[in-house]
């Protein structure tokens, strides 16, 4: 019979934390976050579907309406136990209310078709309710794309920074653990695969703008990948600056 044997090991700090509280909008960058059992507190719980669509995926992104980007959720109600943005701050700085009519009538209006804002108690996600990214991993794809990347291209949850320089070091973290912090307040998440992307990462989060040049390089360097998605198995908070490490089980 094979006995499990666990290794530890310290792979740097969290250089940053972010949630998203309306999926495709711009992300708010917090010092310490809830995590629980679907993710982060707070984080992508609201989303426009689009009226009419009978697909599996009817949310509306940004792959769709680039523009979504420049939206910035503003506010904070903690009333249902989690923080939900109370507004949405525009690109033109108007700030429309959270669930009203008005907001929904102009995203319509800047999608082309009807949408309404739902709320959804555990979020919407693409494969897993955590995402991690080391900032070793943008630098690379940066160097190699000859491009000053702004890291909220990846839009990632938690950000990494390791004291290890070589990019995508998130591929050795799959079917492992993450420990973020110490003792009984240490949050874990488990690392359950590789964080496939999509032309999300070629938009300019400022300008909107596509670069399909970012998307290739990614694929060029890593088949596509970068970063890793994870799913929480100890509730707890995440702070900036926690260090975390990473433990692996072996076979012996």
């Amino acid at each position: 019979m094979c006995k499990k044997n666990t290794t530890l090991q310290e792979i740097g700090r969290v250089r940053e934390l972010v949630r998203y509280p309306v999926k495709s909008m711009a992300g708010t960058v917090v010092k310490s976050a809830a995590a629980g059992w679907h993710g982060l507190a707070g984080d992508r719980r609201l989303a426009f579907r689009r009226i009419g669509e009978a697909n599996s995926f009817p949310w509306l992104s940004a792959s769709r309406l680039p523009e979504l980007l420049a939206y910035r959720p503003t506010g904070l109600d903690e009333s249902n136990g989690e923080p939900i943005p109370t507004h949405v701050q525009t690109p033109a700085g108007s700030q429309l209310q959270i669930g009203s009519a008005e907001l929904d009538d102009h995203v319509s209006r800047q999608f082309g078709k009807s949408v309404e804002l739902t709320h959804l108690k555990h979020g919407i996600f693409d494969e897993a309710p955590v995402s991690v990214i080391n900032l070793a991993t943008i630098d690379g794809i940066s160097r190699e794309a000859d491009l000053d990347l702004d890291r909220r291209r990846f839009r990632a949850n938690v950000y990494l920074e390791s004291a290890r320089t070589d990019p995508f070091q998130e591929d050795e973290w799959v079917g492992g653990t993450l420990i973020f912090g110490d003792g009984e307040s240490r949050v874990v998440l488990s690392v359950t695969m590789q964080d496939y992307r999509c032309a999300m990462i070629n938009l300019d989060p400022e300008t909107c703008e596509r670069n399909p040049h970012v998307m290739k390089t990614v694929i060029r360097l890593n088949e596509g990948y970068a970063g890793v998605y994870a799913t929480v198995i100890r509730t707890g908070t995440i702070n900036v600056g926690d260090r975390v490490r990473f433990a692996a089980e072996e076979s012996s």
